[in-house]
């Protein structure tokens, strides 16, 4: 079962090498091929492609890694459970090779006009911050990075993945700036998922307060002398 899910998330880069590959040798009909290029192919602009395609992939995995645990306990689907560190390991794959296309194929590595993008394209800005947010998650995303900080430390630091999507959907947003149809989309999801964690947390807490009042009044009830 593994191995199939671990296919199925290689399939953004399966297409995109397919899509590469492809020359559409079939036809001759110009008017399709101008009309239907970028979906057979990287189109008249590769580079753009490559980088909408792997950001893309890369809102969609943090999405399903943030999907795994409301899915868990309102649809009773445990199973997800062990999927939920592969997911999340293949949204930092995609937005390694997001970043990757952005500083190799797009700017060539030049460190002076990536700095200056950074401090003057907002969009850039948050999604710089938000890939640098998520190398301590990859990094301590195993077994042992868990006990040796300790549960409680490992998980208020995974939930900077919180902070991380949000990034991510403003970064989509101020790029895209007119056509805002898809990322508001994400961020509806978003917003689903997170709001989910506040009710739950909101809950816990008025279970816990009631608890505590229930303990403290027994208290009191109890008879003196």
């Amino acid at each position: 079962m593994k191995v199939v899910v671990f296919l199925a998330c290689l399939g953004p880069v399966f297409l995109l090498a397919w899509k590469a590959a492809h020359i559409l040798p079939w036809t001759s009909d110009i008017g399709f091929i101008a009309r239907g290029a970028d979906r057979w192919n990287l189109g008249a602009n590769p580079i753009e492609v490559i980088t909408r395609a792997t950001g893309k992939s890369t809102l969609i995995f943090l999405l399903i890694t943030l999907a795994v645990t409301p899915a868990r306990k309102l649809l009773e689907i445990g199973w997800l459970v062990k999927f939920r560190r592969m997911f999340g390991l293949f949204a930092f794959f995609y937005a390694t090779l997001h970043f990757i296309t952005y500083i190799w194929l797009d700017k060539f590595f030049d460190l002076h006009e990536m700095l200056a993008d950074i401090a003057k394209r907002k969009f850039i800005t948050v999604g710089f911050t938000a890939f640098v947010l998520l190398i301590p998650l990859a990094i301590t995303s195993t077994k042992g990075w868990i006990v040796r900080l300790g549960g409680k430390r490992w998980h208020r630091l995974h939930q900077l993945s919180y902070l991380i999507a949000v990034l991510g959907i403003f970064h989509f947003l101020w790029l895209v700036k007119f056509d805002i149809r898809r990322p508001v989309k994400y961020g509806i999801v978003l917003a689903f998922l997170l709001g989910y964690r506040v009710v739950v947390w909101a809950m816990e807490r008025a279970r816990e307060s009631s608890e505590q009042r229930a303990i403290a009044n027994s208290r009191t009830s109890l008879p003196q002398g």
